[in-house]
């Protein structure tokens, strides 16, 4: 069984995949983004799948690639932002080094803008931004060995800040799934 160097976790627009890429060059690892998993196994885009199949599917379809990807992959690992509403992919993430990376909701919403491909973001961006943040930060933090706020910094340094986070052995931090 093969575990990732990190795990990235947080909520649409903190930077995971931008963050997660850089991570994995400075490395020499691969990047891996549980969203393009299921993305690549349904042969669908996930707003395609929320409409036609229902956010239940999603899940179901989003843990499965969370839970293949903890035990196969070797590099750096980015979850979708509501991964951690699973209480066994939480469960799992206990034995991982989990860099939650925070943002302000200004912040998300400027990165995020109308992006029409985050299902659960559309219509009023702004406040639905909102109550998935309040809803997921207790569950982020429940799992996260490091907390690294992304607000108004250059993905460059935060890369370098989550390098300077990994441990020689085992979480940093107290997982309480």
């Amino acid at each position: 069984m093969t575990a990732p160097k990190v795990v990235l976790i947080g909520p649409p627009g903190a930077g995971k995949s931008t963050v997660g890429t850089l991570v994995a060059e400075l490395l020499g690892v691969t990047f891996r983004d549980t969203d393009t998993d299921v993305e690549t196994e349904t042969g669908s885009v996930i707003a395609d799948l929320f409409v036609d199949q229902g956010e239940a599917a999603f899940r179901r379809l989003e843990r499965a690639a969370v839970r293949r990807a903890l035990t196969e992959h070797p590099g750096v690992l980015a979850l979708g932002g509501g991964a951690v509403l699973d209480a066994d992919t939480r469960r799992d993430l206990c034995s991982q080094h989990v860099v939650f990376l925070d943002v302000s909701l200004t912040d998300a919403a400027r990165r995020v803008g109308l992006d029409t491909s985050r299902p659960l973001l559309l219509g009023n961006v702004r406040g639905r931004l909102k109550q998935l943040m309040d809803a997921r930060r207790p569950l982020y933090g429940e799992v996260a060995s490091v907390v690294i706020s992304t607000d108004g910094r250059e993905p460059a340094d935060i890369a370098g800040e989550v390098l300077r986070t990994l441990p020689g052995t085992g979480p940093a931090g107290e997982c309480r799934p």
